[in-house]
Parts: structure tokens; C-alpha cells; sequence
């Protein structure tokens, strides 16, 4: 790791309150394996709390400084997963391997351009590079991170600590190919971790007991060196996201060649599918709402606001699309403590680029139902 976590601000995880689209109701929040407020390093500096909203916020102007109120941060590589921390986040740059912290502007501070807090040696090649990062559910402890990355022999899950050093394998050997390499993680207890792993592009490896592609898996305890996973479920195509029901399940996304899915993993193990995307809009990261879930996608341009039934999990309506191509190709997507959903874009790997991207956006509660933010 080529640095390592700074700024020293006390964080919290709040996957909870976010958006009001149509049906589907934002309004209460996720369960979390955290135990204690987590804090990075030290609380001798307080998380700043913004004193208006981001449209009533004078905004400067300049390079890198996105006129748009929404928008947290500019000029990025392409991201991908993020973790809320306190008023900001965590942002993994899925080419470059940086975890960048970035956070919102308020009324005595302007947007401030992202933090690099730490680094991992990744192959950003294809769809490769780092997909996704959590914390340790005992991170106010021991300042520890996974995050799951692509080298230049496979896919692996990988551990980092605020104290710095090299990344300390936990779990290596998934497949790699030319695409298909984005994986996800979560923690479904605080001593369970769950592994989202594509199928490299090999369609037979997610139903291969022997290949750990296409798999959704469990490490018990994770720690350096050897660990055994556990398969939960099998049959996945191209990893999309794992994200908490709210509740004690999983939703789960990903990409075949014939549909994209959001599919819901119960705790004993058992994949239903959800709801099914034929005109494939490329379903990326998720987050639990109060009723359901919201989706990011890339080819759709969008979020989707999906609503769900409390105890089956189905979904009967089709998803309401907020903020369509507003702000291009998204990719990761997670709930914040101000109530809205922030995400991530992809429009340098994958996109057309505009003067700002990539950015981190904050995509608030819609005005009137189903439409974008204005």
C-alpha cells in the first residue's frame, strides 16, 4: 500500500434514509454489522455538519469545480464501490487502486478535491482493477479494510491496514479473464464475509463446483493467510453489487448475456430472483431502502428505485428511473446520512467524458414522484 489512511476524522456507517421514486419508499435504514461507531485513527478533528443544503451553498468556480450543487467530487479517475464516512466517503478508483475520500461542500467550505487515503497494486486492464471496499466491522479497533481487486494473475480479496504496510492476502484464486472480473463484498454478521465473484467470462465456471467464478461465497472469521470458502450460491455472470435487505438477507445484481438481475439471497442461502433487465441497462452497485432497493446503472445512465415485498422479496413494478442521463455512466451506489443516494461514474473507462468526470453525485429525493432531480 503506497499510503495510507489520513485525515484522522471520526466516520460513521449509515446505510440508511435515502430517497422517495414512485412506489419506493427511502425512508428507513439498513442493518449494519458495526457495533460501535468506527473512527479513522482518531477523533481529535469532528466531522464537519453541514449547515445548508447543497443547492443553497455558494459555488466557486474553477477547474474541477462542477457547477452542478450534487455533485461531491470532480475530476476522478472511473469509481467504483464507496463507503459512507461520516458526512463523506470512501472511493475506490477502480483503475488506479487509490481510495480516495471525498466530501461534501457546506457553507463555511467549498468542494474540496479528493483525498487519497490509501493505494493497492491492482490490473485496471478489461473490467478489472479494485471493485469494492468495507471496513472491519471492529475498525475503531483495529483500523483494518478489504477490499476485493484484480492482479495480474487473478481476483482476489485482500486486507489493509490504517497503520500501512502491504495488502495481506485473505482470499486468492478467483478467476480472471478478459472481463467478468468485478466482484463485491459485505459483511452479512460481523464475522461473516461475503464474496461476490464474477465468472471471468466463462458461463460454465458459475455452475463449476470446482471454480470459485460466478459464486456467491462465505469466509468465516477472515484473516491473513489460508481461509476456506463456503459457497452460497452459485450461478452468477458478471458481479454487479452486494448490499444488506435492511433486514438479514442480500440483495445481489449481476449481468448475463441474455438479461441483468436483482436477485435476493435469504440467510439460508437461497437465490430468487427479483427482477429481470432483458434490455440488459448494466446493473452495478446497490443499497438497501426501506422497501426495496436502489440499483446503479451504466448503459441505463440512471438509478433505479425498486420497491419490494417485505417478505418475499418480489417485485411486481418496474423500476423508476431517477436522474436518467444526467450524469452519464454509473457504477457504485451506497445510502448516506443526509438521506439521498451517492454514486459513482464510469465515463473515462466507459463512457463519453465530460469536463468533470469522473465524479462522486449525490442524487437526492425527487421532486414529485418519479422524475430526476432538476
Amino acid at each position: 500500500m503506497s499510503s495510507v489512511f489520513a485525515g484522522r476524522v471520526a466516520i460513521g456507517l449509515a446505510l440508511g434514509t435515502v430517497l422517495v421514486a414512485g412506489c419506493a419508499r427511502f425512508d428507513e435504514s439498513a442493518s449494519s454489522p458495526f457495533t460501535t461507531e468506527p473512527s479513522l485513527g482518531g477523533s481529535n478533528v469532528e466531522p464537519k455538519k453541514p449547515q445548508d443544503s447543497p443547492s443553497q451553498v455558494p459555488r466557486p468556480t474553477g477547474p474541477c469545480i462542477d457547477p452542478d450543487p450534487n455533485v461531491i467530487a470532480t475530476c476522478m479517475d472511473s469509481g467504483a464501490g464507496l463507503i459512507p464516512v461520516g458526512d463523506g466517503a470512501l472511493v475506490a478508483e477502480r483503475r488506479t487502486g487509490r481510495i480516495l475520500r471525498v466530501t461534501p461542500v457546506d457553507a463555511s467550505t467549498p468542494q474540496e478535491p479528493p483525498v487519497e487515503v490509501a493505494s493497492v497494486p491492482v490490473d485496471g486492464s478489461g473490467d478489472g482493477g479494485i471493485s469494492d471496499i468495507v471496513l472491519s466491522p471492529t475498525f475503531g479497533e483495529d483500523g483494518l479494510m478489504y477490499a476485493y481487486i484484480t492482479t495480474g494473475s487473478d481476483n482476489r480479496v485482500v486486507r489493509l491496514s490504517s497503520n500501512g504496510g502491504a495488502p495481506k492476502e485473505i482470499l486468492t484464486g478467483i478467476p480472471k479473464g478478459a472481463t467478468g472480473n468485478r466482484g463485491a463484498i459485505e459483511w452479512a454478521t460481523p464475522t461473516q464475509l461475503l464474496v461476490l465473484t464474477g465468472d471471468a467470462g466463462n458461463p460454465g465456471a458459475a455452475a463449476d463446483p470446482g471454480s470459485l467464478g460466478g459464486k456467491v461465497l462465505r469466509l468465516e472469521s477472515p484473516s491473513s493467510g489460508a481461509n476456506s470458502p463456503q459457497v452460497v450460491a452459485s450461478g452468477l455472470g458478471t458481479a454487479g453489487d452486494l448490499c444488506r435487505d435492511g433486514k438479514n438477507g442480500m440483495w445481489v445484481t449481476d449481468r448475463t448475456a441474455a438479461e441483468d438481475r436483482l436477485q435476493h439471497l435469504s440467510t439460508e442461502g437461497t437465490l430468487t430472483v427479483s427482477w429481470t433487465w432483458p434490455d440488459r441497462p448494466g446493473v452495478g452497485g446497490c443499497t438497501a431502502t426501506g422497501d426495496g432497493v436502489a440499483v446503479a446503472l451504466s448503459e441505463g445512465k440512471a438509478l433505479a428505485a425498486i420497491a419490494a415485498d417485505p417478505n418475499t422479496y418480489a417485485v411486481t413494478t418496474a423500476p423508476t428511473l431517477i436522474a436518467q442521463d444526467k450524469y452519464g455512466k454509473l457504477l457504485g451506489a451506497t445510502a448516506a446520512s443526509d438521506g439521498s443516494v451517492w454514486v459513482t461514474t464510469i465515463n473515462k473507462a466507459d463512457g463519453t467524458p465530460g469536463e468533470f468526470d469522473d465524479r462522486v453525485v449525490r442524487i437526492p429525493p425527487p421532486q414529485g414522484g418519479a422524475g430526476g432531480p432538476d
